[in-house]
Parts: structure tokens; C-alpha cells; sequence
């Protein structure tokens, strides 16, 4: 019996030592990187870093959190901001969101508040921590812009990746917003006749993307992946009658520019693109081209509500069919 107490006592030193020093590392962890990036000319700062969770975590807990990256024009704020680990498992973490923060970008500053936002997030047990697995929620997110305070609203949205096993650097990607509902103002201009639902019925995303190199901590650190070639198994977006679906492939160069071919199917379509020009992403005279072309392809496949064709990406423009339709999107993650 005194031998089983002594042999208790010793494990619980012992696991209290490597508890200590684990915590400790991980400040220093923290710290350093913090001052590497004002090395390099960030804006980081926070006002309180506390690693907790004796015996069987490690919680580093951050106050009045700050960073912003002057490279790339976008920064983040946030009063407080968890990284939660087991001590026993440090490379799965869970990240933890306050139920406000800011985020700028060179477009223009918004506010997000949500009640729930957090993260599981897997990562290599090694120096690169590069990304394995990672599954982000928010429960009741509200995105508004500073310039124009006019929310757009979800009830839940979820974003996942997952490396592909036996590639360096492809990731299957989902996204999907539940009762995603468009600020006022966008609504009133491209749906002037209230003839739409407040909220989308669906918006989903299942795609495959080839990056130039892994999601690591270079990503942070130094320059994002970027996309060299996207598969998308199948894209939806569903608002009242609308409906529009999207699955292909495309190469993406060095520049950014895509090169390959999707299919597209729309339901009601001339509504659809009713409501891209009364956004502005078509000039009117380019819709009023598109339509007649457009029409006369869907008179051939026997209806005229619905409509099948390709969106093909060459030489930095875009064709839907046999239209033009102006030049392509510039595939690059800033």
C-alpha cells in the first residue's frame, strides 16, 4: 500500500512538473510570435496572456488582442480570444471567438457579432503545425459593415477542410449558411418588388482545391496558399424560385487567372439575371445581350424557365455559352 501511495505521489509530481514547464513553453510560444510579427512591421499587441488548465489543459487566453498585417491591409481586434489544447494532445486545439470583434480589410472595416464562433482545428505534432483537419461554427452571426450599417444575417454558418490523405497540399473544402439573410439595402436594389423571400433557401458549397502549398504557419507568418487547381463537386445557391448550381473544374496560373470550364444550372433564369444587373455585377446593356443569347439556348433545350449550359474560363474572360460576359475573377487569397 505505501509503495502504491509513493508510486501515486511520484506520477503526480511528475505530471505536475511536465504540466508547468508544458505551460510555460507555451507562454513563451506565444510571446515570441507575438514579437517576431512586430518585427516585421504588425501591428500585435494584447493586453493579458494567461496559459490555464492544470492538470489536463493548457487554455491560453489572450485580452485586448490586436493584429494587423500591413502586407496585405487586413487586421483583426478583438477583446479576448481563447486557444484551448489538452495537455496530453496540443496539436488539436479548439479556438474560441468573443461574441464581438472587428475585422478590416482594404474594401472597408466590419463588425461581427455572433453568439457562439469557434473552431476544432488539427494540426501536425511538429514545428510547421501545417493543417490536417479544421471545422469553424457561428451560431446567429451578424456581419455589418462600418460604412454603411445595414447587417447581413445567418442563422448558422459552418466552414470545414480536411487534407486530402497522401497530398501535400490539397484540402476538401464545404461551406453552408443556414438562413442567411441579405442586408436591407442590397435586397431593396436588386429586388425592388419585394417579390423575393427575406432569407436564402440554401446557400452550400462542396469543392476540392489544389493549393501551392500547405496551410501552416507560414500561412500567418509569411504568404497565403494559393489555389493552382478547384474541383467544385457542387455550389448551390436557392433564394425563393431561383436556383443555381455550379460544378467543374478550372487550373488557376501564377496570376490568378482560371482556365477551365463549369456547368451551370439555373431555374428561372432571366430573374437571376435580372437581379446581377440590378446589383451592378452585369451592365444593364451587357444583361439585355446575355438574355437574348441565353434565351435562344434554353428555346433549344425545350424550356425556357430552366437553363444548362457552360461558364467557360479562357484567356482571362469569361463565356457563358457562346456570350461574353466580361473578364474572368482573379483567384488570388490576399
Amino acid at each position: 500500500m505505501r509503495m502504491l501511495l509513493t508510486l501515486i505521489l511520484l506520477a503526480a509530481i511528475g505530471w505536475s512538473g511536465y504540466w508547468f514547464v508544458g505551460s510555460q513553453t507555451s507562454q513563451s510560444a506565444f510571446e515570441t510570435w507575438f514579437d517576431a510579427r512586430r518585427a516585421e512591421g504588425w501591428a500585435a499587441d494584447y493586453s493579458d496572456l494567461k496559459v490555464q488548465g492544470f492538470p489536463n489543459r493548457f487554455d491560453a487566453s489572450f485580452t485586448d488582442v490586436s493584429l494587423a498585417d500591413p502586407g496585405t491591409g487586413l487586421a483583426w481586434d478583438a477583446p479576448f480570444f481563447q486557444i484551448l489544447a489538452l495537455s496530453y494532445q496540443p496539436n488539436h486545439v479548439i479556438a474560441v471567438w468573443p461574441k464581438q470583434q472587428m475585422i478590416a480589410t482594404p474594401q472597408g472595416k466590419y463588425k461581427l457579432t455572433s453568439d457562439d464562433m469557434r473552431a476544432s482545428i488539427r494540426l501536425e505534432p511538429d514545428t510547421q503545425l501545417a493543417l490536417e483537419r479544421t471545422t469553424l461554427t457561428a451560431e446567429k452571426l451578424i456581419v455589418t459593415p462600418s460604412a454603411t450599417p445595414a447587417p447581413t444575417r445567418a442563422d448558422a454558418l459552418s466552414l470545414a477542410a480536411e487534407r486530402v490523405e497522401g497530398t501535400l497540399a490539397t484540402y476538401r473544402l464545404g461551406f453552408s449558411a443556414d438562413g442567411l439573410k441579405p442586408s436591407a439595402p442590397w435586397v431593396r436594389l436588386v429586388d425592388p418588388g419585394s417579390t423575393l423571400p427575406d432569407t436564402l433557401n440554401a446557400l452550400t458549397a462542396d469543392l476540392t482545391v489544389r493549393f501551392d502549398k500547405p496551410w501552416n504557419r507560414s500561412a500567418i507568418e509569411i504568404a497565403r496558399p494559393q489555389p493552382r487547381h478547384i474541383r467544385v463537386k457542387l455550389a448551390q445557391a436557392s433564394w425563393g424560385q431561383l436556383d443555381l448550381q455550379f460544378a467543374g473544374e478550372v487550373d488557376v496560373d501564377e496570376s490568378g487567372q482560371p482556365k477551365g470550364e463549369v456547368t451551370v444550372k439555373a431555374e428561372n433564369w432571366r430573374e437571376i439575371l435580372k437581379l446581377a444587373v440590378a446589383s451592378g455585377a452585369l451592365p444593364e446593356g451587357l444583361g439585355s445581350t446575355i438574355e437574348d443569347g441565353l434565351g435562344l439556348v434554353a428555346g433549344l433545350s425545350g424550356s425556357r424557365k430552366s437553363l444548362d449550359i457552360t461558364l467557360d474560363f479562357r484567356d482571362g474572360r469569361m463565356f457563358l455559352g457562346p456570350v461574353p460576359i466580361g473578364p474572368a475573377p482573379v483567384l488570388t487569397i490576399r
